[in-house]
């Protein structure tokens, strides 16, 4: 674009920014003005400097430099078509890798004691629904919420892929969706980003609930023969406050306290996974029920505050890029803390640091959160305090 077709595009910034500077740029840049904003909705004037751009094929940009603000016009990007048929496809294959999770861990004992023959097969098959419907219902529901938040705010985001893993505890590595453009403005990344674990936990609650109805409390051995074992699921303080609700008492329960104080022993238990409850009783979970707890632990992981989580927008949006790298590296510091416990973090916090370091940058920078958001954003983070598993498995095997 010449200097000529930029004095044509000056006088429109000018509607809504005072020019105390300008100056040409490289493609995709067009131009580069320095100055202040006229009004302080900078929201509605980045609206109306976008519709009076779109002639001209320009997107604005929004951000503020050393003391004072710039607004930025680029070359549209072009945003290239999705292909649904591979999201099909991806979907299909969860379906199965899920659908076989399922079916294992929904059979009792070893269902081919007696043989393998087609009605073992397809009992197996049946079983291995309900916890196949819950799972995907919470991570469709996840995927979603980011999707049709996305289109409602203008954002053009892909389809949800969903990532099978068969032979694994839950058969999938959960779903993704890509924002194939940057938002406009913080709001509309908080929205997008908080869309979907609200979204998945409303579904995960209910089958949580409904899968610990179909439970019962057992005992827990006190020793095991060499080579097998038990597992123990993590709590939240969310998963714990609703099995006390289900079942009156703070599942797994030790046989006894000893002398150590129950709120001792229940941070300990809750941080470090020990003293393992061996002894006591445990709630046995319907495969419904390892679906809605499969549900908060995705939900809690997406939460945390760091990168391109869904908890790395709402802190960024929060409090600002700076300061969210800032607070990036103590999440780390508790991640790799954590990891003494469960070291599943130790790879978590790794593809974090190599993945994550980078927030989601909107095209309108200026605009901040309004107060409703705020409320929001914070609620989220509190979110994340109620479901967060510190110690999501403990494996103890006899020896």
């Amino acid at each position: 674009m010449n200097f000529d077709q930029v004095e044509v595009l000056t006088p429109l910034v000018e509607r809504i920014f005072t020019v105390e500077d300008m100056t040409l740029g490289e493609k995709p840049v067009v131009v580069r003005y320095g100055g202040r904003l006229r009004s302080a909705d900078s929201a509605a004037a980045y609206d109306q400097l976008s519709e009076w751009l779109k002639p001209y094929h320009l997107t604005p940009y929004f951000y503020a430099e050393e003391g004072r603000q710039v607004v930025m016009l680029a070359e549209e990007v072009q945003i290239a078509p999705s292909n649904p048929r591979i999201n099909l496809i991806m979907f299909v294959l969860t379906f199965f890798s899920v659908w076989l999770t399922g079916a294992m861990i929904s059979t009792d004992g070893d269902p081919f004691a007696n043989g393998v023959n087609l009605s073992v097969l397809l009992g197996m098959a049946w079983n291995g629904l309900p916890y196949t419907i819950s799972l995907l219902a919470i991570l469709v529901a996840h995927e979603f919420g980011h999707y049709l938040m996305g289109r409602k705010h203008g954002t053009p985001v892909t389809l949800p892929y969903l990532i099978p893993f068969p032979f694994s505890a839950f058969g999938t590595l959960g779903a993704f969706i890509n924002m194939k453009d940057q938002p406009k403005n913080k709001r509309d990344l908080l929205d997008i980003g908080l869309a979907g674990p609200l979204s998945g936990l409303a579904v995960a609650i209910p089958v949580l609930v409904v899968g610990l109805a179909l439970s019962r409390v057992v005992p827990t051995p006190l020793s095991f023969p060499a080579g097998e074992g038990i597992q123990f699921e993590g709590n939240s303080l969310l998963y714990l406050l609703v099995k006390y609700l289900m079942f009156g008492q703070l599942l797994p329960a030790p046989a006894s306290y000893g002398d150590v104080p129950p709120l001792l022993y229940w941070l300990g238990y809750f941080f470090t996974g020990s003293p393992v409850p061996l002894g006591g009783v445990d709630v046995q979970l319907h495969s419904v029920a390892w679906a809605g707890w499969a549900g908060l632990l995705v939900t809690a992981m997406n939460l945390i505050p760091a990168g391109q989580l869904d908890g790395g927008h709402v802190l960024y949006t929060l409090v600002g890029e700076r300061n969210a790298k800032k607070i990036f590296w103590g999440i780390l510091a508790a991640m790799l803390l954590l990891g003494v416990a469960w070291n599943g973090w130790w790879l978590w916090a790794g593809l974090i640091f190599l993945m994550g370091r980078a927030f989601a940058q909107p095209r309108d920078q200026i605009t901040e959160l309004d107060g409703r958001r705020k409320v929001l954003a914070v609620l989220a983070l509190i979110l994340l305090v109620l479901v967060f598993i510190p110690v999501p498995i403990i494996l103890v095997m006899g020896s």
